[in-house]
């Protein structure tokens, strides 16, 4: 969806109330809102082709609503991170269409982005503890427009259950691939598909792990080619990483 501010801007051009060299020097400015609290990038759209996505952690629930409201106005979606079921609550309660994803712990207030990928993101999670960074891969790929499938549970200690779908990862256009523990699964499914694979290592495991920073590590090592990495439990940038492969 277009943004509202470039909407405005191309009707002021079309009006005559401003001059096109106006206009291109207002798009070279890098024009954002201040709220006060939080300065919102509106030109997010114009160079992302999706507007800006709020990280909810350290906000109050006041300022989510606020933030969530004027992004609504000016680009019609919004898409919120990291947000406990209370910050949900409040934002469903100002806007009714908002969808809390709770494993996913992501808000989406408007409709998705018009599907504009070449292909399918095949989210994969090593184990079911895996699944709430593999989901906040998934909602995001799929808000921005991608054709997102999911495949959960197939880790290497039961790598049959890998091989018994091996033509879904096939099929997919891009993977990403979610695991805890030793974080070997990555390196398994790249070097089994021809396509790209973006790794994201989960803080799941025991002491050893460190934190998710031994998947870390592992994935960083991997010795199967076409493999990129983001960082512990960032299943938002693992999604959004895919989802611009997929265009």
């Amino acid at each position: 969806m277009e943004s509202q501010w470039l909407r405005d801007l191309l009707e002021n051009v079309q009006d005559g109330e401003t001059s096109v060299e106006d206009a291109l020097a207002r798009l070279r400015g890098f024009p954002y809102e201040d709220l006060g609290f939080a300065r919102l990038d509106s030109h997010r759209t114009l160079r992302k082709e999706f507007p800006e996505v709020i990280f909810c952690p350290g906000k109050t629930t006041e300022q989510v609503v606020r933030i969530v409201e004027r992004i609504r106005a000016r680009d019609g979606r919004v898409l919120a991170a990291r947000a406990d079921p209370e910050v949900a609550e409040a934002v469903q309660q100002a806007f009714p269409d908002a969808v809390y994803h709770d494993a996913a712990r992501m808000i989406v207030v408007g409709d998705p982005a018009p599907q504009r990928g070449r292909g399918t993101v095949l989210v994969v999670s090593a184990g079911t503890a895996d699944i709430p960074v593999a989901d906040e891969a998934f909602v995001t790929a799929q808000t921005m427009g991608s054709s997102v499938d999911r495949l959960y549970d197939v880790g290497v200690a039961g790598i049959h259950r890998l091989f018994g779908n091996r033509d879904r990862l096939f099929e997919a256009n891009v993977l990403v691939v979610v695991a805890g523990m030793e974080g070997a699964l990555a390196s398994v499914v790249a070097g089994l598909v021809d396509r790209p694979v973006v790794a994201v290592p989960t803080s799941i495991g025991y002491g050893a792990s460190f934190g998710g920073l031994s998947a870390l590590l592992t994935m960083l090592n991997s010795c199967s080619p076409g493999v990129s990495v983001v960082n512990i439990d960032n299943g938002f940038g693992a999604g959004y990483l895919a989802h611009l492969i997929n265009q």
